[in-house]
Order: C-alpha cells, then sequence, then structure tokens
C-alpha cells in the first residue's frame, strides 16, 4: 500500500502533505524506516575500510531520512493535535525508538571507528565545523555508553527504553487532565472583573466544548492566568487555581507520582553507570554550567534578592486587600489579583487597557518587521499551503536577496487535543550535505482563540511569549550550517534559550510598538502616555515572578543532585525544598512537580530547567550591545548577531560563540538590572 509519509514529497517546498497522511499510516511507516535506518547504520559500522571522516561521520549525518520525516510529523502532532489513537502508538514507538537508538549508540564497532578519528582529529585536515561534529557524535557515544561493558550496555539498553514510555506516560497523563480541566460558568454574572475579551474567549471555549451558552476557563495559561488577574470572585479564582495547580496530581487515573518517583530512580542509575555522582552531573558535564554548584551559585545569587522583595510585595498586597476589607492572608488566587490592583494604583495600568492595542496579527506582523529590519527576512502567507491542522498558518520567509530562506508555521491557539505551554520544533532543519536543504520551522502557542469574526487579543505576556517562540523560530531559520548535527536549535541546553529571549527586547522598542499596537477597534496607535506605563511595568514587582521561576528551577536541580532512594515522594520533597529555602507565604512554584512537562516528558530539561535564567543573564548583556550602538536596529551589531548567534548553530563551544558577537563574557548584573532586583543588592 501506499503510505505518503514514506514519499517524495512534491507539496510546494517539500511540506508534509498533511491532508493525505491518516493515523493508520504511522505503524507501517515507522517500521519500514527503522529498519532502513539500521540497515544503513550497519554498512558504516561493517565497513573494513580504514574509518574516515567520510565513510564514518559524514555517512552517519545522511543515514536516516525516512525516520526524520516520519517522526518530525509524528512527534508534532503528537504535541499540537493529538489523539488516543496517536496516544496508543506513541506508547508503542517511543520505548522501541529508544531501544534501537541506545543499541546505535552503544555499537562497539560504530564507536571504534569515532574513536579512532577523534584521536587522530589533529592529523586529519579538518575544519573547524568539522572538528566540532566529530566532537558531538564521540562525546554523544561516550555519554551513552559506549565504553560500558556488556552488562552494562544491555541495561542501560533498558534504561532509555523504560524512560521513553515513563516519558510518553507522563505526557499522556498530562494532556489528559489538562484537556479535561474547566471552570464552568453558568452565567456571565460570575466572570464579573473580566475583561470582555477574555469573557468572550471563555464562551468561545465552551461552546468548543459542546457547552454553548456558558463560559469555560481552561487549562491554557493564556485562559488561567487573566482570569487569576481580574476575577472578583475569590471563590472562583481558588477554585480555578486548585485545578490547574492540581494537574497530575488531583485524580488518581492521571496521577504522576509513580511515574515521576520511577523516572527518578532510572536516572540516577544512568548516571551512576556512566560514572557520574548524580544525574545532575551528568547533565550539566557538556553544558556551560560544567557543575550543578556553578547553577546553584546564579540561582541563589538571584533568589537572595528575589525573595527579599516578594516579601516586600506580598506586604503591599496584603495591606490593599485590608484598605478593600478583605480579612484574609495573601493566598496564590490573590497574588496576581491583587498584583494587578497595585499596578494600577502605582503605575496607574491596567493590563485590560493594553489588551486591546496587541491583536495577534499585528503582533505576528511586529515580529516579522523586526527580523526584516535586523536581518532583512520577509514573510510572505501561503494560504493554500499544506497544514497540520486549521488554525495553523504557513509562510515563506525569504532573504535579503531575494532567496528563499525557509518555512515558517504559526499555530496560534489552544485546543483540548494540544499540550499546554509554547514552543518551536519543526518538520525539517537546515543543512548542505547534499545540497541546500532548507528549513520548515513551527510555532506552537495557546492563545485563547476569540468568537468566529472576532479580533484575537493578546495580553502583554502573550506577546512577549509570541516573541520569545519566534527568536526561536529565527534561530532554526537562519541556521546556516553544513551539517545536520549542529543545526538551528542544536546548541547546550543552557544556551539555545539565548536567540529566543534576547528577541524579546524588541517587543518594548518604542517605535515598533506605535506602529504595530493599535485599537482593535479604533486602530489609534498606543499613546505614548500608556507606552511608558507599559515599559515601567516591566520591573515592577518582578520579586514575585522571579521567585516562582526560581523555585521550580531550584527543585528541579536539587531532585536530580539529591540522592533518591526507593521510598521517594515526589510531593514531600518538593515541599521540604522549598521550606529550606524559604518560599515565600502566597506564592508557589511555577510549574509544580507533577505537572513538570519540561522535566519528565522527557529529559530535555532535566537539569536544566535553570537554563532560561543562565541564558537570561547572557540575553540582557547582549541587548546591551544594541543600546551601546545607540540604535536598536544598529546593522553592523545585527550582522554579527546574525553570523554568531543565530546563523551559526552548533559549529563551535558556546561560551566562544557568545564572546565571538559580545568581544567579552556576559555579565551577570545585566540580568538583575532588567529584573528590576539590583537596588536590593547590599
Amino acid at each position: 500500500m501506499s503510505n505518503p509519509l514514506l514519499e517524495d514529497w512534491s507539496t510546494p517546498f517539500g511540506i508534509p502533505p498533511f491532508e493525505r497522511i491518516e493515523t493508520g499510516h504511522y505503524r507501517a511507516a515507522f517500521e519500514r524506516a527503522i529498519a532502513r535506518w539500521r540497515a544503513e547504520i550497519e554498512v558504516i559500522a561493517s565497513n573494513v575500510a580504514k574509518p574516515s571522516f567520510a565513510n564514518t561521520v559524514t555517512a552517519m549525518e545522511l543515514v536516516g531520512d525516512d525516520l526524520d520525516k516520519v517522526s518530525a510529523v509524528f512527534f508534532n502532532l503528537c504535541s499540537a493535535d493529538t489523539s488516543p489513537e496517536l496516544q496508543e502508538i506513541e506508547a508503542e514507538i517511543a520505548p522501541i525508538l529508544a531501544r534501537n537508538y541506545a543499541e546505535i549508540n552503544m555499537d562497539a564497532r560504530l564507536f571504534g571507528r569515532f574513536d579512532a578519528l577523534w584521536e587522530g582529529r589533529d592529523n586529519l585536515g579538518l575544519t573547524l565545523e568539522q572538528v566540532r561534529v566529530l566532537k558531538l557524535y564521540h562525546e554523544g557515544f561516550v555519554r551513552a555508553g559506549a565504553r560500558l561493558d556488556e552488562a552494562g550496555r544491555a541495561r542501560m539498553t533498558e534504561i532509555m527504553e523504560r524512560l521513553a514510555a515513563l516519558g510518553a506516560a507522563f505526557s499522556k497523563n498530562l494532556l489528559a487532565d489538562e484537556a479535561d480541566l474547566e471552570l464552568l460558568a453558568d452565567d456571565r454574572s460570575d466572570l464579573v472583573g473580566l475583561p470582555d475579551s477574555l469573557i468572550e474567549a471563555a464562551a468561545k471555549a465552551a461552546e468548543d466544548r459542546g457547552k454553548p451558552g456558558k463560559f469555560a476557563i481552561t487549562a491554557s495559561r493564556s485562559s488561567i492566568e487573566p482570569f487569576l488577574q481580574f476575577a472578583e470572585r475569590r471563590d472562583l479564582r481558588e477554585a480555578a487555581w486548585r485545578g490547574f495547580t492540581g494537574r497530575g496530581a488531583a485524580r488518581e487515573e492521571t496521577a504522576t507520582v509513580g511515574i515521576i518517583a520511577e523516572t527518578m530512580a532510572l536516572r540516577q542509575e544512568r548516571a551512576r553507570l556512566l560514572g557520574f555522582e548524580t544525574f545532575a552531573h551528568f547533565k550539566l558535564d557538556n553544558q556551560m554550567a560544567k557543575v550543578p554548584e556553578n547553577v546553584a551559585g546564579l540561582l541563589d545569587r538571584v533568589w537572595s534578592r528575589a525573595s527579599v522583595s516578594a516579601v516586600a510585595e506580598r506586604e503591599k498586597l496584603q495591606a490593599l486587600a485590608a484598605e478593600e476589607g478583605g480579612n484574609h492572608p495573601i493566598e496564590p488566587w490573590d497574588w496576581t489579583y491583587y498584583l494587578e490592583k497595585l499596578r494600577k494604583r502605582d503605575l496607574d495600568l491596567n493590563d485590560a487597557e493594553v489588551k486591546p492595542y496587541l491583536q495577534l496579527d499585528r503582533m505576528i506582523d511586529a515580529a516579522f518587521d523586526t527580523a526584516n529590519r535586523l536581518f532583512g527576512l520577509s514573510f510572505s502567507e501561503l494560504p493554500d499551503a499544506p497544514r497540520h491542522h486549521a488554525d495553523a498558518r504557513v509562510w515563506e520567509v525569504r532573504g535579503r536577496d531575494g532567496g528563499h530562506v525557509g518555512i515558517f508555521i504559526g499555530d496560534y491557539f489552544a485546543r483540548s487535543s494540544k499540550r499546554s505551554g509554547a514552543w518551536m520544533s519543526g518538520f525539517r532543519t537546515q543543512h548542505k550535505l547534499n545540497g541546500e536543504v532548507r528549513p520548515i520551522i513551527v510555532n506552537t502557542m495557546n492563545f485563547s482563540k476569540p468568537a468566529a469574526g472576532g479580533t484575537a487579543l493578546l495580553t502583554f505576556e502573550d506577546a512577549r511569549t509570541l516573541f520569545h517562540e519566534f527568536g526561536h523560530g529565527l534561530h532554526g531559520l537562519m541556521s546556516d550550517v553544513n551539517y545536520p548535527r549542529i543545526s538551528g536549535t542544536s546548541v547546550a541546553r543552557d544556551f539555545v534559550e539565548l536567540p529566543s529571549q534576547l528577541f524579546e527586547h524588541w517587543l518594548m522598542e518604542p517605535a515598533l510598538l506605535r506602529e504595530f499596537a493599535r485599537h482593535s477597534e479604533t486602530g489609534e496607535p498606543i499613546p505614548d502616555t500608556l507606552l511608558d506605563k507599559v515599559r515601567r511595568a516591566q520591573t515592577f514587582a518582578q520579586g514575585g515572578p522571579t521567585v516562582q521561576y526560581l523555585a521550580s528551577a531550584i527543585v528541579d536541580l536539587e531532585l536530580h543532585r539529591s540522592e533518591i532512594g526507593n521510598d521517594f515522594d515526589p510531593a514531600a520533597f518538593e515541599q521540604a525544598t522549598l521550606a529550606r529555602i524559604g518560599m515565600p507565604d502566597g506564592l508557589i512554584m511555577r510549574h509544580r512537580t507533577p505537572h513538570f512537562g519540561h522535566v519528565f516528558s522527557g529529559d530535555g530539561y532535566s537539569s536544566g530547567y535553570y537554563s532560561y535564567m543562565w541564558s537570561e543573564v547572557m540575553d540582557a548583556d547582549a541587548f546591551g550591545a544594541f543600546e551601546e550602538a545607540g540604535d536598536a536596529f544598529h546593522p553592523e551589531t545585527a550582522a554579527a548577531l546574525a553570523e554568531h548567534i543565530y546563523a551559526a548553530g552548533g559549529r563551535q563551544d558556546p561560551e566562544e560563540a557568545y564572546i565571538a558577537f559580545r568581544g567579552r563574557g556576559p555579565e551577570p548584573d545585566a540580568l538583575l538590572r532588567r529584573r528590576g532586583l539590583l537596588d536590593d543588592a547590599a
């Protein structure tokens, strides 16, 4: 039978032919693609010729095209538009893929070839890029367990297979909780205090869930966070908060505690097999941070300032609540509600005033315009291009010379088949090994969808998220390397957030907002007085949000650098860690352990949630290069940024890449200044 997943795609720009792909195609496609991939690798491993860069490294870079295609389509849909059938296939295929990857990465014949090349690298006449690719391959084999004895390799294969199954199970449970979570209101009067745009979005969410005439607050942060910010009914705020923070723990059938406990035990065993003290030591060994102590030092330094600020903020919120007759302590479901009132009082700023100026379409245009002014990129929408969901939009990206750069796909609205959060991924990565292969990059969000004919409006945090993920998107689109191994975002985890967080800075450029932040009804640009308030709000009361992020990063780090016993209780560990660091009353972690998808849906951010702050040290300092030039779009600085950061992929050590752009290492105080915490230093 014909299987579109394994065919050459004649679609525009090689976009997957989504309209032809059916759920029934995946199992057969994976089976055939894995078999071809293993056969291609066997040719390399059994080659009797002396190892060379061409017959070993380049050959490895060119295998598995079919598997790459099938995996990209399947796993993107598993995150963005899943179904029970896809989840069933994922539960089957994830362990199979993990076992195959583990077996290949521990194949003694294959490792022997790479090891010989690495030992003789100085005599091979390699370019710097080729040395980097060889290093990453060699390091990958070693970290996978290629140097273990036979028993160790067998056990490592079992561990990796089981961890893949656990990650898929965690994601499935979490998505089930998020899909089912809703605070349903029967009457508009229950939503007193909410802006009209949020009420309309709640009505649309209820309608989409088959409950027309009602109002639904869902697990999307674009729904739940504004509700907690504006809803006057304290009982409903508490109910919404408990539902949102109880994900992964509230229901026995979707509880994640057992998954987490087994995951932690297996990660610890994996690290010990490889000779590392803890899993955190293993994960950080090839990152910029190198060791857990360096991460802890950064987190502790910022915590000491942020926690003091958060306590002072809580006292202000408590006083404000008392003034309004609130005879209760500030609880987590009260914090953003009274913070909004405090912002209104002290800055004369209400987020509801700003939202009408932040139309989704215009914020997309603002991000595109920024990329054009910085890097010469232009975006042309392709309304008839294949797409994985009806809500997705597709653009062709061209460079300054008019040449094709890649395809950008934006999938912006929340739905029950999509996991929460926001992320960048891709259907194809850039490289030049067998001709110029251009990327297909995806940004996925969870913004509230308006009613038919309505205008999608964003909060300022939503707009920041859009710019953040687009920064990741540019990192993938602008990649200009020869080898897939180092393409785009294939960089150290604590460096990968630099291009995304740096791009957020341009959202605050006054000229950009005056042009693109226009009222959804009148078309008038955002007034300078309101723009000034928005700018001042960026450093207003940042202690609380910083503490919430830091608490998650600290718990993640401590989980993975602690001894995990058979009686491990994730909830008790979380509680004990927060008590030890002095978590201020009225605040909780941004991501509680039972639903910490960054850490337990896979191991991408395990021991690595700190990387947002590690990268923030760099991004705050990096934007200083434009400030010092006196122009946020300074051409020479933008060109250096493109060359050394956005286009460079992983072709060099990340610290060297940063210094190549900035001329020196980053100054940590830039982060504290950005968050308005520097004045707290003694």
